[in-house]
């Protein structure tokens, strides 16, 4: 038989619903009269120029909208000039921090924890759904932007204070004794076009310019974990409770510039175990850290044996698994001398053999002072960078790479910074930061 729906929606949805419009009204009410009597409060008082000191003059009062959460606010601002500089201010906007005919408020910062969830075009739907706004894709992708855009420039001066050697960072009381850290990149693809088509009368818009290959821009991130604060989640199995994520579309340089600013606000004197694959960009830049301990991700030195082992023996190989596994079992058991000299023993007959043991054996020869598993685990080290790579997918992947999606610089740090402050528990914050202006 063919399903059946209800009539219509349950009695206590009727009653919120009915609530809720009889409510609103009422809130924009008094919200307007908080407004108004604050407004009245500044007019008392003349603000002095920032420019020369004098005090200045009002010139007129002007009625100014902006759109709020319930709903669209007016009031008469006035407008104060400096008789000596003309320079002009509107200090009741300042102090409330709204801006004429723009979204402010909380709404704003609603809008924004859409936007950096799903796409602009969703985020709209969701917008009318959850918070009864109607409002498009571009209003969303305006507040987001702007948002972003004083997250993102808070983090680069924030990293800028603490490449400074005069620079404070948080006591050694509150600082934890060993921080986890690793890095890695990913690619993220970016637009073609430099400038935003523009549409000319009538005429439809220029094609967009044919994608290149490989038309790609790194996203680097970095994982900082608390080895200190586990909790055991079922037995024999601990999980890290906090973790700080730092991205950035940027070099190597600045990751390490923003990882280092983090361990700065967490405190001085840390232990810094870093966990890397072997790129030498992560190894020259792991020098910053004065009191520092290098790993190399275990994961990453059993791969390289699992390219040996799949020439040796062939694919899918039982010989080429049991003597993966026995390497594994060697290496964390710190036994990474014994497995070098056991490789260098082996005699490959094909060139192609003999190149990969070759890089093997150059690949384990080089992080050998990386590989001391067994003492790793029990200080309580981790030896994977199954974080970073856990970061990748929830800081980038789940946004910022999905189907179709092409992103331009400035959008793509922006929408980073509001995500980095969400996934760091952080979004509290949004609330101090001021809206700016984006070209």
């Amino acid at each position: 038989m063919r399903p059946v729906l209800a009539e219509g929606p349950s009695q206590f949805v009727l009653m919120e619903r009915a609530v809720e419009d009889e409510y609103r009204p009422r809130m924009l009410q008094e919200l307007q009269q908080r407004v108004e009597e604050f407004a009245k409060t500044t007019r008392s008082q003349s603000p002095a120029c920032s420019q020369c000191g004098r005090v200045m003059v009002c010139q007129d009062v002007r009625p100014v909208s902006w759109l709020a959460r319930c709903g669209r606010l007016r009031v008469g601002v006035p407008r104060y000039r400096c008789p000596v500089c003309k320079s002009e201010c509107r200090p009741l906007l300042e102090q409330m921090g709204v801006e004429p005919g723009r979204i402010s408020g909380s709404l704003a910062r609603d809008l924004a924890v859409l936007a950096a969830v799903v796409p602009y075009t969703l985020a709209a739907r969701l917008a009318d759904l959850l918070l009864g706004v109607k409002i498009s894709s571009m209003g969303i992708w305006k507040v987001s932007q702007r948002l972003g855009q004083a997250v993102a420039d808070h983090s680069e001066a924030l990293s800028r204070y603490h490449a400074d050697s005069r620079s404070e960072g948080a006591g050694t009381d509150a600082a934890p004794a060993t921080v986890l850290l690793s890095v890695d990149g990913c690619a993220l693809g970016m637009q073609v076009r430099c400038r935003r088509r523009r549409r000319t009368g009538t005429e439809p818009l220029p094609p967009l310019p044919p994608v290149d290959e490989g038309h790609f821009r790194e996203v680097k991130t970095g994982v900082l974990l608390l080895p200190e604060e586990r909790v055991e989640t079922s037995p024999g199995r601990r999980s890290v409770v906090r973790r700080f994520v730092v991205s950035c579309l940027g070099d190597a340089d600045a990751i390490f510039h923003r990882l280092y600013g983090q361990l700065r606000e967490l405190g001085s004197n840390t232990m810094v175990v870093v966990v890397g694959d072997g790129a030498e960009w992560i190894w020259n830049r792991a020098t910053w850290f004065i009191r520092r301990c290098e790993i190399l991700d275990f994961w990453h030195a059993m791969e390289h044996a699992w390219e040996f082992a799949r020439l040796r023996y062939g694919e899918g190989s039982p010989q080429a698994d049991q003597w993966v596994r026995q390497i594994g079992v060697d290496l964390k058991a710190g036994k990474v001398e014994q497995v070098i000299a056991r490789l260098k023993r082996l005699r490959p007959q094909s060139p192609q053999l003999r190149e990969s043991l070759e890089s093997l054996i150059r690949y384990y020869s080089a992080n050998a002072g990386r590989m001391r598993y067994d003492e790793y685990l029990q200080l309580g080290y981790g030896i994977g960078s199954g974080a970073v790579e856990s970061a990748h997918k929830q800081v980038v992947h789940a946004r910022l790479r999905q189907a179709g999606m092409r992103w331009s610089e400035a959008g793509a740090r922006r929408l980073l910074a509001l995500r980095l402050l969400l996934l760091n528990g952080d979004w509290a914050l949004l609330d101090r930061f001021t809206m700016v202006s984006t070209a």
